[in-house]
């Protein structure tokens, strides 16, 4: 099983549009795929139409084994698994912090349905947290959408500040333009400059478009209700990007 983390420090920019519509043609293309909704506000959990159970919560997400396995939900799409946030997620940090080698507890709660899936696809809360330093131990990968002003510009540097510090791997850090506006200068300058001077900045750029806040609407991946659009298109591509960064090959069949 690979893990891809989507992940920013900063809100807003497009990461939960990002996670549900690269988990939604992961699926297509036949992958088992998981996404893991760890933000307590419920993004992906709306976008899928599903509600974790009444007695489900934070403490027993930590406790890992059955409590997993009974609360992932399968969604409307074949291939495609979820498990669904709750607002007691807020509570996160709080219950990881009960559990020894708290940093590390995500990566063995996954540990244990890596022969279930493909890929899991994990839909990330801002911020920096030990919620965080679990994503960055249990993630293969780590992308980060980028709106291209100069406040999202600088969380991004401030997180690879912070990688050197705890001494983490930052090549498993890759960023790309999310919510990007081209007739704006300001965002044509900044993205020119860190594509410039940058690593790990992928090709392609998610638009700002109003197909895509319809999600929020339909409550479906752009790729799915609108799937010969610009912007489904624009997706695929940095799906594309993202399969051959982790090695693997087309599985559709």
């Amino acid at each position: 099983m690979i893990t891809l983390a989507l992940y920013s420090m900063k809100g807003g920019v497009g990461k939960t549009a990002a996670a549900v519509n690269l988990a939604h043609l992961a699926s297509a293309e036949t992958y088992r795929t998981l996404i893991c909704d760890l933000d307590p506000q419920g993004a992906s959990s709306y976008y899928f139409r599903i509600k974790a159970a009444r007695n489900f919560n934070s403490s027993k997400f930590v406790k890992g084994g059955r409590f997993i396995d009974e609360n992932i939900k399968g969604t409307d799409y074949p291939n495609l698994d979820l498990l669904p946030s709750k607002l007691s997620y807020r509570n996160l940090d709080l219950a990881l912090d009960d559990m020894k080698n708290s940093k590390f507890r995500l990566q063995r709660i996954f540990r244990e349905i890596e022969h279930e899936y493909d890929y899991l696809i994990l839909d990330c809360p801002p911020g920096i947290s030990l919620v965080s330093e679990n994503v960055f131990n249990a993630s293969d990968y780590i992308f980060v959408p980028l709106i291209p002003t100069t406040l999202s510009v600088m969380t991004y540097e401030k997180l690879l500040e912070f990688f050197t510090k705890k001494e983490y791997d930052a090549g498993r850090l890759y960023a790309f333009f999310s919510m990007v506006e081209s007739k704006k200068s300001l965002h044509k300058e900044m993205m020119e400059k860190i594509e410039s001077g940058g690593q790990n900045i992928l090709r392609t750029r998610i638009p700002y478009r109003s197909d895509i806040e319809r999600m929020g609407v339909y409550r479906e991946p752009v790729t799915a209700f609108l799937p010969q659009s610009d912007s489904a298109r624009i997706y695929a591509g940095l799906w594309e990007e993202i399969r051959g960064i982790t090695g693997m090959g087309r599985a559709e069949g």
